[in-house]
């Protein structure tokens, strides 16, 4: 009996894709699982979505192995999903607090630090939710489906493109610093920002446009449904694309002249390339191994790879990991891009020290003796001198 596969399965981002193969055997014992039949071409075919299990054991026939995937998800995703939660909501509404408490939006940095951290907490505030789904199935509706996916899918692509948006501004203020003085304003950045932000929506919109709750063996489950193979595709190489390609190629270009400015400078500076080099270093690690399952799953998609049980489990189970490290990056990011900063570091202890709550006044009793004392000014002010400029970085 010659048996044809269409893999239809449910990433943690809750998008539906097919992957087309040919194995000797199709069993699903921890997916839900669809099977019709064909009796004028003697072919089947099957779909699975959603990452929640069901332990279900069919035989169909004797001449094949049945493909069992285990449930790996929902075992280790709930948890990973908490964590990133609390550790990048904490870590961005500080860098909210300092920026608008202590710096109030005086250049094109501050304007991108703070939405940055924005995009970042519009992926954090999903992430209860698919700890949620991920253990069982989707429970809060169709409007909290499009909500919280629809936050998720435009905190995903604007977080990229801030990213981008500061390789840039840095880049400005340190390899061209004297023809950028005018452009590295608040106002200019209030522009970038507000175009980012539609860039972001814009790249999120075919997810967003899809999504809805669809029933799959009497469980729910929030998903973008496609029609047809094209979308599918289409979805996936744009995350290649957008989602890594273009922005690696832009900061590799802006990090590179900027180390070589920075490179004959004083011992002081070659902290700032060691950071600029974290930076990349960082990026590259938490979204190319993502994008490199899409990448292939893609090409199961597309029949470039043939497709097999084995092929189906192992991209499944990369992508449920490699997601977790491109959300481990919206915990990184207050750290690289603002916590390392000296002045942002003297603008948050001077609002810990004059803060009235309770907690700051029991953090300020662990702080250095020579720091006890309330400093007033911007964390990033407008000069484009050497200083300055390596403290933003």
């Amino acid at each position: 009996m010659n048996v044809t596969g269409h893999l239809d399965h449910f990433l943690a981002r809750g998008i539906s894709t097919t992957i087309t193969f040919s194995p000797e055997t199709v069993l699903n014992s921890s997916w839900n699982t669809h099977w019709t039949s064909n009796a004028y071409d003697n072919q089947s075919s099957f779909t699975y979505s959603n990452y929640t299990y069901d332990d279900v054991t069919m035989d169909y026939s004797n001449d094949y192995n049945p493909c069992v995937y285990p449930q790996h998800g929902a075992s280790f995703l709930p948890g990973l999903y908490a964590l990133f939660f609390i550790l990048g909501f904490l870590g961005n509404v500080l860098v909210l607090w300092v920026i608008l408490q202590g710096v109030r939006l005086r250049t094109m940095t501050d304007v991108c630090l703070l939405n940055l951290a924005l995009a970042d907490m519009l992926l954090v505030c999903s992430l209860p939710f698919l700890a949620h789904y991920a253990r069982n199935q989707w429970v809060f509706g169709d409007f909290m489906c499009k909500v919280v996916f629809g936050a998720y899918y435009i905190g995903f692509y604007s977080g990229i493109f801030f990213i981008t948006l500061m390789s840039i501004d840095r880049y400005l203020a340190i390899v061209l610093a004297v023809y950028a003085i005018k452009a590295r304003t608040r106002k200019y950045g209030a522009i970038a920002a507000v175009v980012t932000w539609i860039a972001g929506f814009l790249a999120a919109f075919p997810e967003v446009m899809f999504l809805k709750v669809s029933k799959s063996n009497d469980k729910d489950n929030c998903m973008a449904v496609y029609d047809g193979h094209g979308w599918k595709i289409f979805v996936l190489f744009k995350v290649n694309i957008l989602g890594l390609l273009i922005p690696l190629a832009i900061m590799g270009f802006c990090y590179t002249q900027i180390v070589r400015r920075l490179y004959n400078a004083p011992s002081s500076k070659k902290q700032a390339i060691r950071l600029v080099l974290i930076v990349v270093v960082v990026f590259f690690c938490c979204w190319t191994p993502y994008n490199i399952a899409l990448f292939h799953k893609a090409a199961l998609l597309t029949e470039i790879l043939v497709a097999s049980c084995e092929n189906s489990k192992a991209t499944t189970l990369a992508i449920q990991i490699t997601e977790t490290m491109v959300y481990s990056h919206c915990c990184l990011n207050p750290v690289l891009y603002v916590f390392a900063g000296q002045k942002f570091r003297r603008n948050l202890i001077s609002l810990i020290i004059r803060s009235p709550c309770s907690l700051c006044q029991f953090m300020k009793n662990y702080l250095p003796r020579d720091q006890r004392v309330s400093r007033t000014g911007s964390g990033f002010s407008q000069t484009t001198s050497m200083d300055d400029r390596s403290n933003a970085l």
